[in-house]
This record gives C-alpha cells, sequence and structure tokens, in this order.
C-alpha cells in the first residue's frame, strides 16, 4: 500500500535510510540520520511536495519524495527525486511503484523536469529510473569521499510532458 508519508513514519523512514548511510555509497551522507531530524526533514518537505511511504504487512517498507532541485527561481519547475527500499525488500517492484505515484503527482504539480542523482556505479537504481523514462544526463567524477575512496555520482533527468 502506498500512501502519503506523516510524523509517525520518521523511525521507520531513519532506519531505512540510515542503513544505506553507515553501510553503502548509496547515500553521500555519513553519519545516521536520528528519528527527530527525519521528522523534520520530512515536514519541511512534505510541506511542499510529495512525500510517499510503501507500506507491506502494516511496516514501512520504503519511501519516495521531491525536492526543489535548486533555489534559484527559474529552477522552481524541476525536482530532485529520492527513493530509497529497505534492504530486506529490494527487487519487489516497490521502488517502481512509489516512483510511479510520485510521477503521477508531479504531473498534476505542473513540474516540468525530474532530476535523479545516482551513485555510480548503482546498476539497480539506474535500471530502476531508466524504466521509468529516465535518462542519463551528466556524470561527476570522484566528487564524494567515502569509506576511503572517491566516489562518481550521475544525474538522470526525466521531463514530463507539462509546458
Amino acid at each position: 500500500m502506498i500512501r502519503r508519508v506523516n510524523e509517525e513514519d520518521a523511525g521507520a523512514v531513519a532506519a531505512i535510510y540510515s542503513y544505506y548511510v553507515a553501510h553503502t555509497t548509496i547515500s553521500f551522507e555519513t553519519e545516521p540520520v536520528s528519528e527527530e531530524d527525519m521528522r523534520e526533514r520530512i515536514a519541511r518537505i512534505s510541506a511542499e511536495y510529495p512525500y510517499f511511504v510503501y507500506e507491506k504487512d502494516g511496516v514501512v517498507v520504503g519511501y519516495c519524495y521531491a525536492a526543489l532541485w535548486k533555489k534559484r527561481r527559474a529552477y522552481s519547475r524541476t525536482v530532485e527525486s529520492t527513493v530509497y527500499i529497505s534492504p530486506d525488500h529490494r527487487r519487489e517492484g516497490i521502488g517502481i511503484a512509489l516512483m510511479d505515484k510520485l510521477i503521477g503527482e508531479l504531473r498534476k504539480m505542473c513540474v516540468h523536469a525530474v532530476i535523479a542523482c545516482i551513485y555510480i556505479p548503482n546498476d539497480g537504481s539506474v535500471a530502476m529510473h531508466e524504466k521509468l523514462g529516465f535518462t542519463k544526463a551528466s556524470h561527476f567524477r570522484q566528487v564524494g569521499w567515502k569509506f576511503g575512496r572517491w566516489l562518481d555520482v550521475g544525474d538522470w533527468e526525466l521531463v514530463l510532458d507539462n509546458r
């Protein structure tokens, strides 16, 4: 079941995200996020943009949201998307389902472009985004430092039909 996020989801969302922070290079944050910090992030983002969670058997196992890509006024109809799935529930179609829901909401908001910033290599995320119609727009080499090594990122872009 996909639904809008609420404050009570902060612990589950923080746990999913903090796994990736602590154990992978998918997130460039280096310290796990507390439930309270996540609650503040959820409140700030969901006040302006769609933010969804995926529940399976009453447990939040994934989430996604959109946020302003850059602060300059000319970017006001471009957002960055974020999606994370519990490591125990990857490859179940949850990411696609969440992103489909998010993209549908963004179309209603007259968002023009959606940017996904992806750690490279991340074949699963790249494949999911490309299945949704995203195309690679950039590749930045050695822009992040985590776990004692330099990391690359790329941007994938989806231009919506909105004018």
